[in-house]
């Protein structure tokens, strides 16, 4: 029920409410609302007239989780004069709409009266969102480690129990088991550390002059080493690049191994000075190449795509790693029509 006054004109400060971008709503003693911006109003799904001149209870009925009406249970107007008001809370709407509530008290005075309240509103689907992209991030991480941990656990329990009745080459062939997926989950871990870190902003970078000769044939050596089967070529047009040497050594595996996966035959190394003084290192691959529409999505966290061997983690790592070094990465179509990624970083040494 609201009250049969006129609406009151809209003042200085109301007009400069309706450029917050959260929802605002000011109340002011002993209890009615005096005002209140568009955003709450969409917020809320509420009229004006339905919320400005009426009680704050009725104009605005928030409950909590218990089904408590809330400003019963909050008493903006009364109770301790210390008070200041109440931080971010998840109260329902009658439509059963989640609303995220501040309140600010404004008093006459240290210890006066409260005058005006501030409650500032913000719709709940963003925090849903949020906790949506946490259990699924939570539900993959429980299933990539769970597929290597059940090889270890079965392996190991079979070899407990029987060994004397496998061969030789029956035992060599299950350690190995275990040891591949032990360094499968320790790789996980490892790259959901640098995840956090990344996300977190707190990355350790020690960026010095890097030889990019040594680095790219390093690269190629362990490529080789582990039995890729596809050949590998360099051109070094840039010798030197400005980057921390372990992290371009950890890039270069990553992007390496995502080439491996997907080339027919053949992978390209190459270095070349690129504009504005910076070096551009790119990874060309001869597979298929990647759709335009999904050359950003690959960056993101498990985006597998094609290739549902790996974590998912590894160009999203390599993005991090790059930027956090003053650098770019992006995926371009590779001159034989594969894939190419091309990381952009600062050139030379800084001043």
């Amino acid at each position: 029920m609201t009250t049969d006054l006129p609406l009151p004109e809209r003042s200085a400060a109301d007009e400069a409410a309706e450029w917050l971008p959260d929802g605002l709503v000011a109340v002011t003693a002993p209890g009615l609302i005096e005002s209140v911006n568009a955003v709450a109003l969409r917020i809320t799904g509420l009229t004006r007239e339905q919320v400005v001149g009426a009680p704050l209870e009725v104009g605005l009925p928030l409950r909590d989780h218990e089904g408590r009406a809330w400003w019963e249970v909050a008493s903006p107007f009364n109770g301790l004069d210390t008070r200041t008001g109440h931080r971010e809370k998840l109260l329902y709407l009658p439509s059963g709409r989640e609303v995220l509530t501040t309140a600010r008290y404004v008093r006459d005075g240290r210890r006066g009266p409260v005058v005006v309240v501030l409650i500032g509103l913000r719709d709940g689907e963003g925090r849903r969102r949020a906790e949506r992209a946490n259990a699924a991030l939570i539900s993959t991480i429980a299933h990539e480690l769970r597929s290597p941990l059940t090889g270890v656990k079965g392996f190991s329990a079979t070899l407990l129990r029987r060994w004397d009745r496998f061969t030789d080459e029956q035992k060599r062939f299950m350690i190995e088991t275990i040891e591949a997926d032990a360094d499968r989950v320790t790789r996980l871990i490892t790259e959901l550390l640098d995840v956090s870190r990344i996300d977190a902003r707190r990355l350790t970078i020690h960026a010095r002059p890097v030889d990019l000769r040594v680095v790219l044939g390093r690269a190629v050596e362990r490529l080789v080493a582990s039995g890729g089967q596809c050949t590998v070529t360099t051109n070094v047009g840039a010798p030197e690049v400005w980057a921390d040497p372990d992290r371009l050594e950890q890039m270069l595996s990553n992007l390496l191994d995502n080439a491996v996966r997907h080339a027919r035959a053949h992978i390209h190394l190459s270095s070349r000075p690129g504009p504005d003084g910076t070096v551009d290192i790119c990874v060309d691959d001869d597979g298929p190449g990647v759709p335009v529409e999904q050359r950003e999505l690959v960056f993101g966290k498990f985006f597998h795509g094609r290739s549902p061997g790996s974590t998912g983690l590894g160009l999203y790592i390599v993005r991090g790693l790059a930027e956090a070094q003053g650098g770019s990465v992006v995926l371009q179509e590779a001159p034989d029509g594969g894939a190419r990624v091309r990381i952009s970083l600062p050139a030379g040494q800084e001043d």
